[in-house]
């Protein structure tokens, strides 16, 4: 009959829900497992929900290390090549480990890409600063796609957002979401602006020591930070459902 809603099987494919589905599910489950989900609205995260939050110690390690062995390396040899395959052997290390280990290792291959990339740009420009350049860049298409997106009235945090709450664009009907949404894209600008008035001159001036310690503190410290922030914004008007109880006769 014209109209029916087609039942599952009838020829009409549900992957793409299956695969937002997969997603989402996905997503809560690192949400729960890293303890921001057992915050109530307003509540102030402890730091061991926040080391929590960024992977536990060993996803801090990871974040931390090779950038700390390069600016080890850089300090003590003030060779080049030593010093940007460092943080290589370092991202190295973590991904034979995560494999021995049967471990997710996507998140260590991603870091010894990141690594890798920036030591060769290095490596064939002959500047230890350009070992910077790719996180640099990475900033800057950050600030223009968010500004971009508020410019256009779909904040990126909207867009996520929406997304995993499975509304859709139905938040921008919403002005109070709105607000909030627009308010954490900002900040996120914030972020990648403060990175980039920090370390754009650090880089220019070629200031290679004090670039890797600012990288390192304007790095997971405050990428943290943010994402608390993000979540306790939207937590204000996303308000976790409180689940019902049968009432027992």
């Amino acid at each position: 009959m014209t109209g029916e809603t087609p039942a599952p099987g009838s020829g009409q494919s549900d992957e793409p829900e299956t695969a937002k589905e997969a997603i989402r599910a996905s997503f809560e489950g690192a949400v729960r497992n890293s303890a921001i989900g057992h915050l109530a609205p307003g509540e102030v995260p402890r730091a061991s929900a926040l080391l929590k939050a960024i992977g536990g110690p060993r996803g801090l390690v990871e974040s931390i290390l090779p950038g700390l062995g390069f600016l080890v390396v850089y300090t003590i040899t003030r060779e080049l090549v030593l010093s940007v395959l460092a943080p290589v052997a370092v991202a190295l290390c973590f991904v034979a480990i995560r494999l021995i280990s049967r471990t997710s290792a996507s998140l260590a291959f991603a870091g010894l890409f990141g690594v890798g990339i920036s030591a060769v740009l290095a490596m064939l420009t002959g500047r230890t600063e350009d070992n910077f350049l790719p996180g640099l860049i990475i900033n800057v298409v950050s600030v223009v796609v968010l500004l971009t997106s508020i410019a256009l009235r779909w904040p990126f945090i909207g867009i996520i957002v929406g997304f995993l709450a499975n509304e859709g664009s139905a938040w921008r009907e919403n002005l109070q979401k709105r607000r909030v949404l627009v308010l954490a894209t900002w900040l996120w600008v914030g972020l990648f602006s403060a990175r980039l008035l920090v370390q754009g001159p650090l880089y220019l001036s070629g200031q290679t020591e004090w670039l890797a310690a600012t990288k390192l503190i304007m790095g997971v410290p405050l990428y943290a930070a943010m994402v608390w922030v993000t979540w306790l914004l939207v937590r204000t008007v996303y308000p976790r459902p409180v689940p019902r109880r049968d009432s027992v006769e």
